[in-house]
C-alpha cells in the first residue's frame, strides 16, 4: 500500500536550501528512496511504497533542514553522501563507533576541506567516515577494500588537505612496481618518467580534487614527491604524509621496510585490495601479513571497506558481487 507524507516549511531560505538549485537535491533524494516527490508552494510531498520509505524520507529531510539551519548549503553531492551514510547504518562496528550521532554530525566530523580545491569531500558511507576519522586519529592507517570504494581517493583528499593547509611539509606517493612483461629499466625516460605510469591513478585522484596548475607548482616546489617503493630504503620521512597505494603487491620485506621509514611528525596511509594480488605464486602479500601481525598494535588504525561502499559506478558493485559469488560456487 502506498504511503505518503507532506512537510511544510514556512522559512523560504530553509525551503530553498533543502530543495537545492532546480530541485536538484529532491531529485537525488527521490532516486535514492524510490518514491515520488512533488513540491507546491512551501510544501514537499513524498509518496512512497511503504511506511519505511516515508520514515527514511522524513529522517533525510530533517537532516537537510538541520544542515541548512546550521549554515550549510546542501548540494546533490551532499545529499548522495547523506543517503549513503543512512543506508549503511546497519554496519555493526561502524554503528558502535558513531553510535547516537545524527548523519549530519557524521558528515561534518568526516568532512574533508582542501584549500584551493574544487569541492569539499563528504563520506558516502559510515565505513568511509570511519576511514577518514581513522586517518586523522592515528599516525598509521591501513585501508583494505575492493575496487571503487574510495580508498585512494579519500587518502589523497585527506593528504592534500593537510599539505595545502601547511600542516604537513610534503606529500610522498609510492607504489610497488609489479612489472607485467616489461622491465622498468627498459622504459624510456628518467626515473620520474619511468614510475609515472604506475602512479597515474594517484594523479587522476589529485586532478579530480585540485587544479592541474596547483599540482604542477607543488611538484616544482618538491611538495609532491613520487618514489618507487624500492627507493625508500634508508630514508627517514619526517613531517610529511606518505601514501603507499596497491599495498597488496608488497612483499613482507618491502612492507616492513616501508613502515620503518615513517619518521617524526609523519602520517602514513596504506591502501590495498586483498582480491587483486599480482605477486608471483608462493610470495606472501606484505599487506595481509602486516594486518595479521599488527592488528593489536596501539596507534594503528585499520579501516575495512566492502561492496556496499563502492562509489565509482553502480555497476561495479554488481561486478564485484558476481566475482565473489563465482569464487564461492
Amino acid at each position: 500500500m502506498e504511503e505518503s507524507i507532506t512537510i511544510v516549511l514556512d522559512n523560504r531560505e530553509v525551503l530553498s536550501g533543502v530543495c537545492g538549485a532546480n530541485d536538484g537535491n529532491l531529485k537525488v533524494l527521490e532516486g535514492s528512496l524510490g518514491g515520488r516527490i512533488n513540491t507546491r508552494g512551501n510544501e514537499i510531498r513524498f509518496e512512497g511504497l511503504d511506511a519505511g520509505g516515508v520514515k527514511r524520507f522524513k529522517t533525510m529531510i530533517d537532516s537537510l533542514i538541520a544542515a541548512v539551519e546550521d549554515g550549510e548549503s546542501p548540494s546533490p553531492e551532499y545529499v548522495k553522501a547523506l543517503a549513503g551514510i543512512r543506508e549503511s547504518n546497519g554496519d555493526e562496528d561502524a554503528g558502535k563507533a558513531l553510535e547516537g550521532k545524527p548523519q549530519t554530525d557524521t558528515m561534518r566530523a568526516a568532512l574533508i576541506h582542501i584549500p584551493h580545491g574544487f569541492n569539499r569531500i563528504f563520506p558516502r558511507s559510515r565505513n568511509q567516515a570511519l576511514y577518514i576519522l581513522g586517518m586523522r586519529a592515528r599516525d598509521i592507517c591501513f585501508c583494505i577494500g575492493p575496487a571503487g570504494t574510495g580508498k585512494t581517493y579519500l587518502a589523497i583528499a585527506e593528504a592534500l588537505s593537510l599539505v595545502l593547509a601547511k600542516k604537513a611539509r610534503k606529500l610522498v606517493l609510492t607504489r610497488p612496481v609489479v612489472e607485467a612483461g616489461e622491465s622498468l629499466g627498459f622504459l624510456p625516460g628518467d626515473l620520474t618518467q619511468k614510475i609515472n605510469p604506475y602512479l597515474r591513478p594517484l594523479y587522476d585522484a589529485m586532478e579530480a580534487l585540485v587544479p592541474f596548475e596547483l599540482i604542477r607548482r607543488m611538484e616544482e616546489d618538491h611538495v609532491i614527491e613520487i618514489a618507487p617503493l624500492a627507493y625508500m630504503r634508508g630514508r627517514s620521512l619526517n613531517n610529511c604524509v606518505i601514501l603507499l597505494d596497491e599495498a597488496q603487491n608488497t612483499t613482507k620485506e618491502q612492507m616492513k621496510m616501508f613502515l620503518t621509514r615513517i619518521g617524526e611528525g609523519a602520517r602514513a596511509v596504506i591502501t590495498g585490495d586483498a582480491t587483486q594480488i599480482d605477486l608471483p605464486k608462493r610470495v606472501d602479500s606484505g599487506l595481509l601479513h602486516a594486518v595479521s601481525i599488527l592488528s593489536g598494535v596501539e596507534g594503528i588504525h585499520f579501516a575495512y571497506l566492502n561492496t556496499a561502499d563502492v562509489i565509482r559506478n553502480p555497476l561495479i558493485k554488481k561486478i564485484i558481487q558476481a566475482y565473489d559469488d563465482n569464487e564461492r560456487a
